[in-house]
């Protein structure tokens, strides 16, 4: 009875456009009061849910894709890239697409690469003969690229609910996904440019210098290096890698390419800080949802149930995945996250699912939501951006969304796929 009360509150409260902060700690809040767990549960779970130490990361990497979203670096990364593949139709859609994929390995959030990319790409793809929704389709895909290659926020708040996914482990195991998805999403922006001859007022324009634009980029080229170099080489940890990326991030647009002043800092900070309190607010709250769910016992009995129907492995994890899929297009990630993590973490122990693994699937998925319509969050940005409505996508988008799924099924099919590099780096 407690337990249909706690998720009946909570589902309630989410389809009355409650916020999922709010409806999470009522849905823990019931269940604490009904099974007598002491109201001083609530503020002890809420500070345990965030007084964790890989989580210093976090607002760390959210102030670094703010700073290299000011300080011009993919304006930079664009003309490297176009300088490398050219111009011509389908070229301004790979260029897109891969310089979101390098984004990646500084930022590693999905929405602030969208507003990067789409501030340097939909005005050039505009000029170049392409759609505006086809535009935003492109670059709302590739921004979900983000979370996959690491440095990597929902790695971050994967490892904190996960207990034996280590960050390291979990942003080794993410490049080879990542670099897959980036290449499947290639195909089609290159193929539909092509088929529906979109792109071509550009094959006139120069190319950009080739030693000019890789001077250009260097410094942005080499955030990624530096960040993940240094943490393979054991020079710092990835809390630590955070703090020294922000630093690199202030020496780059204060010092090197002079598009941040000490004005323009000050904005900075206070948008990174919002967006940190947002995310750790919410990971508190739904830390007082999981104490309830763990400690009543809710969720084991449906593990049990659901390894004794007799669907076995791959079933069960086919469930999950529609499940999780259709959640994504109205949810974000670290919500997605923050829900069914500690729900799935007994599913996962019945079926000796490699935590790693695990994680590496589930960040998939919600990469894949975040450019689904009706919500995707990334596409929501684009779509701004470029001004268009989100439904003008979906003729576009779905193709991406079909590759994706393509590469899910090879991530299933072959957990090697993702376990490979992390097992061969000792992590």
């Amino acid at each position: 009875m407690i337990s249909a009360a706690i998720f009946v509150v909570f589902v309630t409260l989410m389809l009355a456009g409650v916020p999922i902060g709010v409806a999470l700690i009522l849905g823990g809040a019931v269940g604490i009061h009904f099974a007598d767990l002491g109201w001083l549960s609530i503020p002890n779970n809420f500070y345990a849910g965030i007084a964790k130490y890989p989580l210093l990361a976090l607002p760390m990497f959210v102030l670094v894709g703010t700073l290299f979203e000011r300080s011009g670096v993919a304006a930079r990364l664009v003309d490297f890239a176009v300088a490398i593949v050219g111009r011509g139709r389908g070229m301004l859609p790979l260029v897109a697409i891969a310089v979101a994929m390098f984004m990646g390995g500084i930022s590693g959030s999905g929405p602030a690469t969208a507003a990067a990319v789409g501030a340097v790409m939909l005005v050039s793809m505009s000029r170049a003969g392409y759609p505006p929704a086809f535009s935003a389709s492109v670059i709302g895909a590739a921004a979900a690229l983000d979370i996959l290659i690491p440095p990597s926020i929902a790695f971050i708040v994967y490892s904190v609910l996960m207990p034996g996914a280590s960050v390291p482990a979990l942003f080794a195991a993410g490049v080879v996904p990542g670099v897959l998805a980036g290449l499947a999403l290639m195909i089609p922006a290159v193929w539909l440019a092509r088929r529906h001859r979109m792109g071509g007022k550009d094959a006139d324009v120069p190319r950009p210098k080739f030693f000019k634009a890789l001077k250009d980029a260097s410094w942005g080229l080499f955030a990624p290096v530096l960040i993940l170099g240094g943490m393979r080489l054991g020079w710092f940890t990835p809390t630590e890698a955070a703090v020294v990326a922000v630093a690199y991030g202030l020496f780059v647009g204060m010092v090197v390419y002079r598009t941040i002043g000490w004005r323009d800092l000050w904005d900075v900070l206070i948008e990174a800080a919002e967006t940190s309190g947002v995310i750790l607010m919410i990971i508190g709250l739904a830390s007082i949802f999981a104490y309830a769910v763990s400690t009543l016992g809710i969720v084991d009995p449906l593990a049990q149930a659901v390894s004794a129907s007799g669907v076995g492995s791959l079933g069960a994890l086919t469930i999950v995945m529609i499940v999780l899929l259709f959640v994504g297009m109205v949810l974000d990630g670290v919500s997605i996250f923050l829900i069914f993590v500690p729900l799935l973490a007994p599913l996962m122990r019945t079926f000796a699912w490699d935590p790693v693994w695990f994680g590496v699937l589930l960040t998939f998925m919600v990469a894949i939501g975040q450019f689904t319509p009706p919500v995707a969050v990334n596409l929501m940005v684009s779509c701004r951006m470029a001004g268009v409505r989100i439904e003008s996508t979906i003729p576009w988008v779905m193709w991406f969304v079909f590759t994706m799924m393509l590469i899910l099924a090879v991530l299933v099919a072959v957990p090697e796929t993702s376990l490979w590099l992390p097992r061969y780096l000792g992590y």
